[in-house]
């Protein structure tokens, strides 16, 4: 075993064509570092329905310029086989080897006869996936790892209609990658193009009729967490007519080390902290915080950190105030809040599975969809995928129409609390090296869920195997989502509790609802906590 992974090491050595990971696997070899060796040779990336992420670094487990040709190769080989025509759309965000995964991917699609297009330079994921569409491309690709820490990078797969690839095509990109045999058989070319600005322009004009109201008056704190969304969203609120965003200037320009943060995701503690003391300072009717490739937005009003169920249900509130008919999309772990506002105002309403790959296709006449985790699709019809930047117009337009009344986001929320309930909603994520404790935490559970929730008889169990590994558990009026995450080493649950208003005095009542439904989900985090 030994001397075949040496072999293997050394074979992959003789191809790989990044001298920085040629150097890190030279030196592992030098040393005789088999444990090192084994993390990198001991298994593959996989490509599922997200594509490829994980850290950089030599060797097949491992992101890299040799995984990244050999992905573009079985990608070029399936699109072959799919037939049609147009262009690939390459983009990328500022992430450690992003450029060159996306020029490698470029080179590779180029070999095989594509009209591969790279977009002008770092932009955000929802770009690309507006670009697919707008140039009628065969597919898109876009080199992010999103949210991930520094030391990681990832390649999510578009198709024709701009959303994100869904099974069976990941399995078949899969064995098509399998299928390529050695990367120097790889014909490359530098026959691909890089777009104008034009694309980033069409972008920017299509968003900026996102608002529904003339409403402009408002002050923005903005961050985009050392990633590639804040020129982007500063000339989208421009272009809307709103006022610049005042910027956290130690993250407004792009840095992969994402040196500020622990995470480059909003929904960790602390990562918007700075952005909360600016808005402070400048008395900022609402911040905004986009994740490093923008296509998530957080939502900062009076303090305090809205959660994505909150801004879900704000945005879809605002649309169908105005008049905006069709359907109303979330997935299974988001809020139930939605499917009760779309009942009373006579809207349709779908509930997926989690992804947005999941949520655009959701209904055929798809005018909305949110997820928990920041992400909003506020025009579907511009980018069938989460926009972070759109959505952030949308959050601006109704701040702006909120404050022409003398409100905010904040008195918009006590508001529908008073109407439907307080429905309260909380996350608890286990974290753990090895995959196979989540699969005995989710056995265990399968096999023996709890009797109650909340000293609550438990109503249902509902598994949603084995379409997706989820066990969602309910009682009377409050519900636990269990399942592993698709991007993260996490096992995580998504906790809610509904807590009716009283009737009388509407502030002093839905403060006591709140105030019920907080204790609530204490003591339901502790439930579940000891379950996991």
């Amino acid at each position: 075993m030994t001397e075949e992974l040496r072999e293997r090491a050394d074979r992959w050595l003789a191809e790989d064509p990044d001298p920085d990971t040629r150097a890190e696997l030279a030196a592992l070899l030098a040393a005789d570092d088999l444990p090192g060796l084994a993390e990198r040779f001991d298994g593959q990336l996989e490509f599922g329905t997200a594509g490829l992420r994980g850290p950089l670094g030599a060797g097949p487990t491992r992101m890299n310029r040799a995984v990244v040709r050999r992905t573009a190769a079985g990608l070029a080989a399936w699109l072959a086989a799919q037939g049609g025509s147009g262009p690939v759309i390459i983009g990328y965000d500022a992430r450690h080897k992003s450029a060159d995964f996306a020029a490698d991917s470029a080179a590779v699609l180029a070999g095989a006869g594509f009209d591969a297009q790279v977009l002008p330079g770092p932009l955000p994921t929802p770009v690309l996936a507006f670009a697919v569409r707008r140039l009628a491309g065969r597919a898109g690709i876009m080199v992010t790892a999103s949210h991930n820490p520094p030391q990681d990078n990832g390649y999510k797969v578009y198709l024709a209609d701009g959303a994100q690839l869904v099974p069976p095509a990941d399995r078949e990109i899969e064995a098509a990658i399998a299928a390529v045999g050695s990367l120097a058989g790889v014909p490359l070319s530098d026959a691909w193009t890089t777009l104008g600005e034009e694309v980033l322009a069409a972008y920017l004009s299509a968003v900026a009729d996102v608002p529904r109201t003339p409403h402009r008056e408002l002050t923005i704190a903005s961050t985009a967490l050392h990633g590639v969304g804040g020129p982007v969203l500063a000339a989208a609120l421009e272009a809307a007519g709103f006022a610049r965003p005042v910027e956290v200037a130690e993250q407004a320009a792009p840095d992969p080390e994402f040196p500020t943060v622990a995470f480059p995701n909003p929904e960790e503690p602390g990562a918007t902290d700075l952005l909360l003391a600016l808005a402070d300072r400048i008395g900022a009717d609402i911040a905004i915080a986009n994740d490093p490739d923008a296509d998530r937005c957080a939502v900062a009003c009076a303090g305090r950190l809205l959660r994505g169920d909150e801004v879900g249900v704000l945005l879809a509130d605002h649309l169908m105030r105005h008049g905006v008919h069709g359907s109303y999309v979330t997935t299974v772990v988001s809020s139930s809040m939605l499917g009760a506002l779309c009942a009373a105002r006579g809207e349709g309403h779908a509930q997926t599975l989690t992804g947005f790959k999941w949520i655009v296709r959701g209904a055929p006449d798809l005018v909305y969809g949110y997820e928990e985790a920041l992400g909003y699709a506020v025009a579907p019809d511009l980018v069938r995928d989460k926009d972070g930047i759109s959505a952030a117009l949308l959050v601006a337009d109704l701040a702006a129409s909120l404050r022409a009344d003398g409100k905010t986001l904040m008195d918009r929320l006590d508001e529908l609390a008073a109407e439907f309930g307080v429905y309260a909603t909380d996350q608890l994520s286990v974290r753990a090296a090895d995959p196979a404790v989540f699969a005995e935490a989710m056995a265990r559970l399968r096999a023996e869920p709890p009797r109650t929730l909340l000293s609550r008889p438990l109503s249902t169990v509902e598994d949603l195997l084995p379409d997706s590994d989820v066990l969602v558990l309910r009682a009377d009026r409050c519900r636990v989502v269990v399942r592993p995450s698709g991007t993260e080493p996490k096992l995580k649950a998504y906790l809610e509790v509904v807590v009716p208003v009283a009737t009388g005095p509407a502030n002093g009542s839905v403060d006591a609802a709140r105030k019920q439904a907080a204790d609530q989900l204490v003591a339901l985090r502790e439930e579940v906590a000891a379950l996991l």
